[in-house]
């Protein structure tokens, strides 16, 4: 038996658009330390706000393909082709997560100029 003056759960309040542009690029310029902080911005923030949904997925999206280039390199170190492409992943990891960010503190949708598109 429930009891009539305990409610549901109410959902989160939606994002202001100030927040919804801090937290979409936030998606991106986490993306300088990984995959983690945009996947946790997503998850997080994905139904509270459209630009911060659409700019958490492109950077999850960059960030997935991202870590698996940089795999990649690291199973190619036995060949030592390896020793360039990690170093070089990272730092377009960097500077794409950085050119992102500022796009999108703007209100700018940005889009990687390689990503695989996995996440819809």
């Amino acid at each position: 038996m429930t009891n009539p003056s305990q409610s549901a759960p109410q959902p989160p309040a939606p994002l202001t658009p100030s927040e919804d542009v801090q937290w979409g690029s936030f998606a991106h310029l986490g993306g300088v330390l990984g995959i983690l902080p945009s996947l946790i911005i997503w998850l997080v923030f994905k139904d509270r706000g459209s630009f911060t949904n659409a700019e958490g997925k492109e950077a999850l999206n960059f960030q997935i393909t991202a870590a698996i280039a940089e795999l990649i390199g690291y199973m190619l170190m036995a060949v030592l082709i390896g020793f360039v492409i990690v170093p070089a992943v990272y730092a377009a990891r960097v500077v794409f997560s950085i050119l992102g960010y500022l796009k999108a503190k703007d209100g700018i949708g940005y889009r990687y100029p390689f990503a695989l598109r996995l996440i819809k």
